[in-house]
């Protein structure tokens, strides 16, 4: 049976002129990132293979855009299927969910949301004053109370009212059954797994979870104004667990966290290995600066790529979402697998993140970094999609007034449009580039290596170094194609790159030759192997370790966790596509 995975073009109806942010001085200016008037940059993307793309030289054929793009599609993953849908995502039928595993283990908690008579196709409000989100290691005494009270109250539903969908539990099961199988895809011929993350439903889905907790934690103490604090953890001074939510007394706590990874322990966004705090905060920086700026060549790149009616789940994840924000779900969660479970939980599981109230101020910072791609990292890359099998793919949840509601990704790309904004802070990520190599790497000096083309498919178990043809010489824009990335699913998966790194500090993530990393958190799916690609732009990079001239580079591939179960298909270097050029 052929194949119902939906592949994409994606074309720029308004590429930027202006240059790369590279060129910035290396001391970040808050005060003057914001007052730039803020270009809309759209992408054209559909999920359907079998439509004509509408380019400025008129309509061609879809497959031949997508064979033309340097490999980066190939027509392996076109839809072949006459029949294949190329619709977005519908919203799931609650009257359907059923049970969520984690491995194959039938979880002890029952993920599905209660029912309701009838669905509301929300509406916006009207907001005349926005809800500020402040940093949580600045929060004020008086923040602090009301979020402790909010939080309280959603736990006391709990008791009072097991039922009602704004109960603390009740929202945590919303991650569990969006995340672990317990919805299945709506219209489709074949069971298929509802799945919010590893594609470009990440960022909308979530903006909306926390939009109604938000919301619904200002209904239960009565106070519209109340803002959701975010973990500013791509900050210095926010890189260690909150001390709000290290009080055990306080309904802000959790039991189910690493024990280690309290009080000034420093956040290891990386799993560098390191136990320098100096250098964690670097490697830190480093990799923010990576997935925000450096490493990113494409839209899709960013946020997700696409993912439609009838696709398998989780086609891939975006740098943001496979860097910082796994690294800060698996930092917190428990470790201990002892248990009659044998997994991990709470933060270190998508089935149980949401019961650790740390989880919605972690993921407001997620949010907070979509905000900061669009509005403040200044590149060629077009910032906003403008595909229906985007904007038109629907989530259901349950608002403040325990209406059941459906909404569109479309319709939260705007934050002040949802009525908050954030609080501004430094932004020392946004010029860390690393120093450029002073001498160039000798590559006969990098052991072990071989040609990609010899030993692909390759097993992580230890680290790999491949030699990989160049796509071009001189000073060109190209990426490095990591494709099928196999992995198992319920497990932490975890490495990262390196070009032409002689030097084999792999502690070290604040240097010229790291070009990214690739980031799993356990969650069920049905056939328990995940598949997915990740895309790292090597221009800048080429600069900074003078490359541009040669014909080949050494991809190193450092396993961080779980190396074992990961197994990558294809590497390449290819072009970056026109649209997304930079310069």
């Amino acid at each position: 049976m052929a194949s119902l995975q939906a592949s994409c073009t994606v074309l720029s109806t308004n590429p930027r002129s202006h240059s790369s942010s590279s060129t910035q001085p290396l001391s970040a200016k808050p005060s003057h990132l914001f007052t730039n008037q803020r270009r809309i940059h759209r992408f054209q993307v559909s999920c359907d293979a079998k439509k004509n793309v509408e380019t400025s030289q008129g309509k061609i054929d879809r497959r031949n855009m997508l064979l033309g793009l340097g490999g980066m599609y190939s027509a392996a993953n076109l839809v072949s299927n006459p029949s294949a849908y190329a619709d977005p995502v519908q919203a799931p039928d609650f009257t359907k969910c059923g049970d969520a595993y984690v491995k194959d283990v039938l979880l002890d908690v029952k993920c599905c949301p209660p029912l309701a008579d009838k669905i509301i196709d929300y509406e916006l409000p009207k907001f005349e004053v926005l809800r500020k989100r402040p940093a949580a290691h600045r929060a004020t005494k008086e923040q602090v109370a009301k979020y402790e009270k909010a939080i309280q109250a959603m736990r006391d539903l709990d008791t009072s009212d097991p039922q009602d969908p704004r109960g603390f539990t009740q929202q945590a099961n919303i991650h569990c059954a969006y995340c672990n199988g317990a919805h299945d895809q709506v219209g489709v011929d074949k069971v298929l797994d509802l799945q919010v993350h590893n594609s470009w439903l990440f960022f909308p889905f979530h903006r909306w979870y926390l939009y109604f907790y938000e919301r619904i934690l200002g209904k239960l103490i009565n106070d519209p104004t109340f803002a959701l604090p975010f973990w500013n953890w791509d900050n210095p001074k926010g890189m260690t667990l909150p001390p709000i939510f290290d009080k055990p007394r306080s309904p802000l706590y959790d039991a189910k966290r690493d024990p280690k990874n309290n009080g000034s322990a420093i956040v290891d966004l990386t799993f560098s290995g390191s136990t320098d705090p100096l250098q964690l905060v670097a490697n830190n920086l480093s990799s923010i600066y990576s997935e925000m700026v450096r490493s990113v060549s494409t839209t899709t790149a960013f946020v997700g790529k696409p993912y439609c009616k009838g696709s398998d789940p989780s086609p891939g994840g975006g740098s943001s979402e496979n860097g910082s924000h796994t690294g800060v779900h698996w930092w917190v969660g428990t470790k201990d697998t002892s248990g009659p479970n044998k997994f991990n939980e709470d933060m270190g599981n998508f089935y149980s993140a949401g019961r650790d109230p740390v989880f919605y101020c972690h993921h407001s910072n997620v949010d907070r970094m979509w905000h900061l791609w669009r509005d403040v990292v200044k590149n060629d890359i077009p910032k906003d999609i403008t595909s229906p099998d985007y904007l038109n793919a629907e989530f259901l949840f349950y608002d403040e007034h325990k209406r059941l509601v459906r909404v569109k990704a479309g319709d939260c790309f705007d934050e002040k449009k949802l009525g908050y904004e954030y609080d501004r802070i430094d932004l020392p990520w946004l010029n860390y580039r690393p120093p450029s190599k002073a001498v160039k790497a000798k590559v006969e000096n990098i052991s072990d290596t071989k040609t990609a083309a010899s030993v692909l498919p390759v097993n992580l178990k230890k680290t790999v170094r491949l030699i990989v043809p160049k796509s071009a010489k001189g000073k060109a824009d190209e990426q490095l194609v990591l494709e099928d990335i196999q992995t198992d699913t319920t497990k932490f998966i975890k490495f990262d790159v390196f070009i032409n790194d002689e030097d084999d500090k792999i502690e070290e993530l604040d240097r010229a030759e790291y070009a990214g990393s690739f980031a799993q958190v356990p969650h069920k799916s049905k056939n328990k192997k995940g598949k997915a690609t990740i895309s790292l732009k090597l221009t800048d990079m080429y600069n900074d370790i003078d490359v541009s001239e040669d014909d080949t580079i050494v991809v190193t591939i450092v396993p961080r966790s779980n190396g074992e179960d990961v197994t990558i298909g294809g590497i390449k270097v290819i072009p970056v596509p026109k649209q997304a050029q930079s310069g």
